[in-house]
């Protein structure tokens, strides 16, 4: 019987893989293995240098926590913003954080695209003993930070177009995205989850905050 590992990986703004944590055992939700991972226990209990929150605008004084962006499968805290829930109304505050946090979450597609694009081992299934293709996994993020913050390779592993780019409204795909999809990356399941009051509070700040601040294109807006 074939085994599962699962990457869970934290991306950063550049692109970069700033946290990973690979072998945990398929079948279970994204949320689930975030659970286990030491990422999670630290945030819990919060013991990790994360700034202290701050003000977005004046005149409120509710104070927003750095937080991780997230998608539907993850449960919303104080610490990791996920989308509302459905298909908000056009217009609604709540359609626009959904629009906001999908846009900044597309880095991480991003991310993994050109991962997988480039180090075509990740593309198919490995037929080898999980602690092997956990190494390997693991070596193609350590490989794929080197060559993006280095100098002298960035433009050559990421070449001008290689990323998705937005301009004058108009989304222009990486040219990752011509690639079939892989068959071994695969998105695992979603398990409904309640959220406490003040993460909900915080993501309705954010959300009222980004429909007063900031252009938002016409399309995503009406």
């Amino acid at each position: 019987m074939a085994s599962i590992i699962v990457l869970m990986a934290l991306v950063d703004a550049d692109y970069c893989f700033r946290y990973v944590d690979v072998g945990c055992q398929g079948r279970i939700s994204d949320g689930g293995v975030f659970k286990n991972t030491k990422l999670y226990k630290k945030l819990e209990e919060k013991s990790m240098k994360v700034p202290p929150p701050s003000i977005l605008q004046v005149p409120y004084s509710f104070k927003v926590p750095y937080v991780i962006l997230a998608d539907k499968a993850f449960a919303l805290n104080e610490y990791t913003m996920k989308p509302f829930h459905g298909e908000p109304a056009r217009g609604s505050q709540e359609r626009i954080f959904n629009y906001r946090l999908s846009r900044a979450r597309r880095v991480v597609e991003n991310a993994f695209g050109i991962l997988s694009s480039v180090f075509r081992v990740l593309r198919k299934p490995m037929l080898l003993e999980p602690k092997t293709a956990t190494k390997i996994v693991l070596a193609t993020i350590h490989l794929h930070n080197y060559l993006r913050k280095k100098p002298n390779t960035r433009s050559l592993y990421t070449p001008p177009g290689s990323l998705d780019n937005e301009t004058n409204e108009e989304l222009r795909p990486g040219t990752w995205r011509n690639e079939s999809a892989p068959t071994s990356l695969l998105p695992i399941p979603s398990i409904p989850r309640r959220a406490g009051n003040h993460a909900q509070e915080i993501r309705t700040h954010l959300a009222n905050h980004f429909v007063t601040n900031g252009e938002i294109p016409w399309q995503n807006r009406y």
